[in-house]
């Protein structure tokens, strides 16, 4: 039986708090966070990446939505589906800010994440996507 890298199931935590807050629109990132996870069982072996995504959430989100948005010409970030555009962020807020996670990587976790809670084009739009946002990234 293979064991999930502690980063994945971090991630679908993040995504499950960002979608919360996002479909809520209430408070920051952080309170929401700490709300939504207090009542459920989260191994502290996913709680530090939680943490550090959350964080990076917090502090450059609106930087994040920018990147996103800039590379998704006739899209607008408001305009998707809410796990489509936190699994984007996900991915893009750890190609910003969250050095020790390759480009690369942080791609296709999103796309396993599409995959296993987006709709059958989530996978290839969120690939296309962040394609474009790690070139964008790497030319800056």
């Amino acid at each position: 039986m293979k064991v999930a890298n502690p980063r994945s199931r971090a991630r679908s935590w993040v995504l499950q708090v960002l979608y919360g807050w996002d479909m809520t629109g209430e408070g920051s990132v952080r309170d929401w966070a700490r709300e939504a996870l207090r009542s459920r069982d989260v191994s502290g072996r996913y709680r530090a990446y939680i943490d550090q995504v959350l964080q990076a959430a917090e502090q450059h989100l609106e930087a994040c939505d920018a990147v996103i948005e800039a590379n998704m010409p006739n899209w607008r970030l408001d305009r998707l589906s809410a796990i489509d555009r936190n699994i984007l962020r996900i991915a893009t807020l750890e190609m910003l800010s969250i050095p020790d996670v390759p480009p690369r990587v942080a791609i296709h976790e999103a796309i396993r994440l599409a995959e296993k809670y987006g709709s059958d084009e989530s996978p290839a739009f969120v690939n296309g996507v962040l394609d474009a946002v790690g070139r964008d990234l790497s030319n800056s």
